[in-house]
């Protein structure tokens, strides 16, 4: 029987001065599951069925390619951008009050204060943060707030809107070699320190100085192993066989 590849696991402590004693100038930080835990971006979708803000029939259009992606039938690629398209149509006014109540109710219990504190004393030493996501950008932007990540500097799953109206232009969709893709754009394509915490965010990770996967999926787990990328786990979601 083959035995499994595991990564080392760091305390706080070891992640901190890791992070630290590499005193980055520039750190990126994906956000679902690394940030915060849980996936904003299938529950806002979920918060929005709920609340009323789709239309019946663009629920179920969801509902249905949701579920085809969750069978492995819909690529990642397509389900970030299909989950912004879906609210074309409707005011982006109505998406930021949606995104700044979902928030606010649903998600901001759910930071890692770990990653809280980490953000705010790099940015202290004078870190360039950016954060990028296939989550769409009014729930992002609305949540790296905490973070004191401003919207100049959050690359996210996003459509254009016009006149005020949400479209269904996609303009960007950050996922997988996405993330890389998005981030050269801006003219960073060897960033010092990347977080993440997806097999999504494996390109990301692997273009840094330094890689950071925090909280990993199972099949991150297997990926640091391969890479030798030691892993962290915030207290709230630490394995409890581990210190």
């Amino acid at each position: 029987m083959t035995q499994a590849l595991t990564s080392p696991q760091l305390t706080t402590a070891e992640f901190q001065a890791a992070v630290y004693n590499l005193a980055p100038a520039v750190a990126v930080f994906d956000c679902d599951g690394t940030l915060w835990s849980g996936d904003a971006g299938s529950t806002f979708m979920a918060y929005t069925i709920e609340t009323g803000l789709l239309s019946r029939e663009a629920t179920d259009w969801l509902d249905a390619r949701y579920r085809l992606y969750k069978r492995g039938e819909v690529s990642e690629l397509a389900i970030c951008g299909e989950m912004v398209q879906v609210y074309a149509g409707l005011q982006e006014g109505e998406m930021r009050r949606a995104a700044r109540e979902f928030f606010r109710t649903r998600v901001e219990r759910n930071i890692f204060p770990e990653m809280r504190e980490l953000i705010a004393e790099l940015q202290s030493r004078g870190t360039d943060i950016w954060a990028v996501s296939s989550t769409n950008d009014w729930v992002i932007e609305e949540g790296v707030q905490r973070f004191g990540i401003p919207a100049d500097h959050v690359l996210c799953a996003r459509v254009r809107v016009e006149n005020g109206v949400v479209t269904n232009t996609l303009t960007d969709v950050p996922t997988d070699q996405g993330k890389v893709d998005s981030l050269a754009r801006v003219g960073i394509t060897a960033p010092d320190a990347v977080f993440g915490n997806s097999v999504h965010d494996a390109a990301m990770l692997a273009i840094a100085r330094r890689a950071f996967p925090i909280n990993p999926t199972h099949a991150l787990v297997e990926r640091s192993a391969a890479e030798l990328w030691p892993v962290y786990y915030p207290e709230s979601v630490r394995p409890r066989d581990r210190p």
